[in-house]
């Protein structure tokens, strides 16, 4: 009988029955997490106590890398060498005080045997529900079972008694009262029929998304599979960001200058220095409005309905950001581009539909919603904000919870107090993007809006939908959400209709959330129950959150 040399699988050292694992994803980029490392550390340490004072030990799964100054996993590789060195049956938390990269640890946690809990702190300086968010839509979409718990005070009362029940029973369990499933609604039949028939000719006449490089910032979530998306009526055309670089070099600074004079003369307004490094600049610019007109000819070239640019970990190292050329996309008054032999305008009188970080979710969501909105006569424009943080109006103008929903790409002018005289441009933050590039800063306007978000749950697509307002804060207030978070990003102020804080990050499947305006609450009702009908048609598990702006149930 032959003899053959068989791998040596690891043995991994179990754990103590009071000892519960720890893990950190982080970014990719060396320099983000130096700079977050600190408030990972702070983080740790709280939960070190509160684990403690339930009688628990926290071990740290993986060491602090001295040589390069953080104790983030720091990509794929590194993850899938941690968790094999780890306890599969251990008690797991995943901690996040920042941004993460979720296919770091996704692989791990996929095989992972032990209870899982994915653990954020409150803060918009430190964004980890937000990081937490998207792991969680990661985990739902593979099937992973897992708890998830956040807070702003890991000594509070509330918190260490959730967390007990975790590390006592291995799962935690949050209320879902605010959610019905459409089933149990009655849509009235005219939105019904529309959302009906819109489904339908989706199905026949079909839709084409084109995606610049699949993935982005580990977004497992992100990504809609195509058994999932082409029975909807929607296919993709994958396209390179290689494509978009060429286009860009390709287009000539003249064209690239009428695109900014003609921001300018609808009342941009652009904070430019002569600093490379530090400032936005005049060639920065230039090379955002040159990659803003390759991306709708490219768009055109492939007849794409709706397109997505990777944005960060994209062409950082060869463009500036693509923020001034996502916002300006998705809006309907925006600079002309006509095609290269001059002879046609490229999507006339309309949006070219984008979807910021190729989140496909966020795409399919924001081609339903132009067409359903196209359809009714309500405000076209729609984007993706992330669920960047929240707190309660300190200044007493509003009685409400009031979320700071911010996303730097996207984000039309259509959306801010006085549409493009209300936006300014700020370089993007030199920590993310070496070579700069602008943003479209603003404030949103006051409003009805729609809140959505489609996700992927028991290889099904499934939407929840919600209605929500976006309220007007004083100055003062604004200025200190944007001191919190990210000042150079276009900030919305919403309050969502019968939604709490907590009942919002129980449920919620993303970072990410997309919102449209629409004229006022009653068309805003029906714009959101026509497009819930839209979606069920095509296939979707509906689900409607919350309640009216009354506070009555649908």
């Amino acid at each position: 009988m032959p003899t053959y040399q068989l791998p040596t699988l690891p043995t991994p050292e179990k754990v103590k029955k009071n000892q519960v694992l720890l893990v950190a994803s982080g970014d990719l980029r060396l320099s983000a997490n130096q700079d977050c490392w600190p408030a990972q550390h702070a983080m740790e340490q709280e939960i070190g106590k509160a684990v403690a004072a339930a009688g628990y030990e926290v071990v740290r799964a993986h060491p602090y890398k001295r040589g390069e100054k953080h104790g983030f996993i720091s990509s794929q590789k590194e993850g899938m060498e941690i968790f094999r060195k780890m306890d599969p049956t251990a008690k797991l938390i995943v901690a996040e005080a920042v941004w993460q990269y979720s296919h770091h640890v996704l692989a791990g946690l996929i095989t992972h045997q032990g209870p899982i809990l994915t653990l954020a702190n409150w803060s918009g300086m430190w964004p980890g529900l937000v990081g937490m968010l998207n792991l969680n839509g990661s985990l739902t979409k593979a099937g992973v079972r897992y708890s998830t718990l956040w807070g702003e005070d890991f000594s509070d009362a509330g918190f260490r008694k959730k967390l007990s029940q975790w590390l006592d029973q291995g799962t935690l369990k949050h209320r879902n009262d605010h959610v019905q499933a459409l089933a149990k609604i009655k849509v009235p039949s005219a939105e019904r029929k529309l959302g009906e028939a819109l489904a339908e000719e989706l199905r026949c006449n079909k839709a084409i998304m084109g995606i610049f490089d699949e993935g982005c910032m580990g977004m497992f979530n992100a990504i809609i599979p195509d058994h999932l998306l082409n029975p909807t009526g929607v296919y993709k055309e994958r396209l390179s960001q290689s494509a978009l670089y060429y286009e860009t070099t390709q287009v000539s600074t003249e064209e690239a200058q009428a695109v900014r004079d003609w921001m300018v003369e609808h009342g941009m307004k652009f904070i430019t220095g002569p600093n490379e490094q530090t400032d936005l600049t005049d060639n920065q610019i230039l090379l955002q409005c040159k990659m803003y007109i390759a991306a709708v000819r490219i768009a055109d070239d492939f007849g794409c309905d709706c397109i997505g640019i990777q944005y960060q970990q994209g062409l950082k190292n060869l463009l500036p950001a693509s923020d001034l050329v996502e916002g300006t996309l998705n809006n309907v008054q925006r600079p002309p581009v006509k095609s290269r032999d001059g002879k046609r305008v490229l999507y006339r009188g309309a949006p070219v539909v984008h979807f910021n970080e190729v989140d496909e979710c966020a795409g399919l969501d924001g081609l339903m919603t132009y067409r359903i909105h196209k359809a009714m006569g309500q405000p076209v424009e729609n984007t993706l904000h992330d669920m960047r943080w929240g707190e309660r109006d300190p200044s007493g103008t509003v009685d409400d919870f009031v979320w700071v929903f911010l996303i730097s790409g996207s984000v039309p002018p259509a959306h801010l107090i006085g549409g493009w005289k209300g936006a300014s441009s700020e370089r993007q933050p030199p920590m993310y993007f070496p070579f700069g590039g602008g943003t479209i800063k603003g404030v949103s306007k006051p409003g009805e809006i729609v809140w959505s978000r489609i996700y992927i749950e028991d290889d099904q697509l499934k939407m929840d939908l919600g209605r929500a307002c976006v309220v007007k804060l004083p100055e003062a207030e604004t200025q200190r959400r944007w001191k919190e978070t990210t000042p150079q990003w276009p900030i919305m102020h919403a309050v969502t209709y019968g939604t709490s804080r907590d009942q919002m990050m129980a449920r919620h499947k993303a970072n990410h959330i997309q919102v449209a305006y629409a004229k006022d609450a009653d068309a805003a009702d029906n714009a959101m129950l026509a497009k819930a009908a839209m979606a069920e048609a095509m296939g979707m598990k509906v689900a409607i959150c919350g309640t009216r702006k009354d506070g009555s149930a649908w």
